[in-house]
């Protein structure tokens, strides 16, 4: 039986949008979990919560630098603007690539706080990385219960590798997430690129909760744009379909020429409007289609290149 890895210094990134409604409740209860773990001896006791904000409107920022000057357990970090939460994510992993154990969870409180013990316990035991798994979604709506199912069959089909019912709550390595930074791409879906990294890993399985305070930051729109980032970023399934579109009109074509020219040599052929127009109409709606879905690539292709920073710090708190 292997030995368990010696205690480790934990650090909780919380990454943080207009969270002022959450952010008293959410920070008192990682400091008195962090606490309880302190002194159960299961974590160091130089763990410490790092708050992601991530261009924030409200007082998140100042309530992040109170949290700050009153326990240095919280430590705070501020993005120039708002780059979106898998940048916020990002920015907050790489600041606390330095710790033995990284747990990531976001601030709404729905994640159960009673799995980060668990997922402690597993690193001691070997994995490098824990997933946190909802066991149920009894308290999403029906739309979102059915759309996420097809989001996640989606992704396989892609061939995008994932875990089903997992979202950014997990616990990683600090060599695991050293992996994770070597990757440089702009367009980031962790969830998809976390698996990748072919370390030993485990799941941890918990119940999601009612969002604590204020509300959802992901609307239909942003969960759409969410999902169309997985699959472009991790497969190129869509683009060796649009070269199947072009084997099938090719061959459908092939079959109608020779069937018109049948028909005209047995002097069968009636002219008609509908035998021209549909087949325009047609082929330049899977020309457009095709067309797009390129595009949607050389765009990702053009934010690649570009080199550009995928966040900027405008200021964090001294630990």
């Amino acid at each position: 039986m292997p030995a368990k890895q010696p205690i480790p210094q934990l650090a909780i990134v919380v990454p943080c949008y207009n969270e002022e409604a959450v952010l008293p409740e959410t920070s008192a209860r990682l400091l008195g979990l962090l606490s309880e773990m302190i002194k159960a001896g299961s974590i160091r006791p130089d763990s410490y919560i790092l708050f992601t904000d991530d261009g924030s409107a409200d007082a998140t920022w100042s309530i992040i630098c109170r949290l700050h000057a009153g326990n240095p357990a919280f430590q705070g970090l501020r993005l120039s603007r708002n780059f979106g939460h898998q940048h916020a994510l990002l920015a907050g992993l790489h600041e606390a690539v330095k710790a033995d154990a990284i747990i990531s969870i976001d601030a709404d409180l729905q994640d159960d706080l009673n799995a980060i013990p668990q997922m402690v316990a597993r690193y001691r035991e070997g994995a490098d990385i824990v997933y946190g798994v909802r066991d149920n979604r009894d308290t999403d709506t029906r739309f979102k219960r059915q759309t996420a199912l097809i989001f996640y069959k989606v992704l396989n089909r892609m061939g995008v590798e994932s875990v089903y019912n997992h979202a950014d709550y997990r616990l990683m390595s600090r060599r695991a997430l050293a992996a994770l930074l070597e990757f440089k791409e702009a367009n980031l879906y962790l969830r998809g690129m976390i698996p990748m990294l072919g370390f030993k890993s485990t799941e941890v399985y918990y119940k999601r909760h009612e969002r604590f305070a204020g509300e959802s930051k992901y609307n239909l729109r942003k969960m759409l744009s969410f999902a169309w980032n997985g699959v472009s970023s991790l497969s190129i399934r869509p683009l060796r379909f649009v070269t199947f579109c072009g084997f099938v009109i090719f061959f459908l074509t092939l079959a109608f020429t020779i069937y018109a020219l049948a028909a005209y040599f047995r002097g069968k052929a009636v002219p008609g409007w509908a035998s021209t127009v549909i087949p325009i109409y047609f082929l330049g709606g899977v020309q457009l289609l095709c067309i797009g879905l390129l595009g949607e690539y050389l765009g990702k292709i053009f934010k690649e290149v570009k080199g550009r920073p995928r966040f900027i710090v405008a200021e964090k708190t001294l630990p």
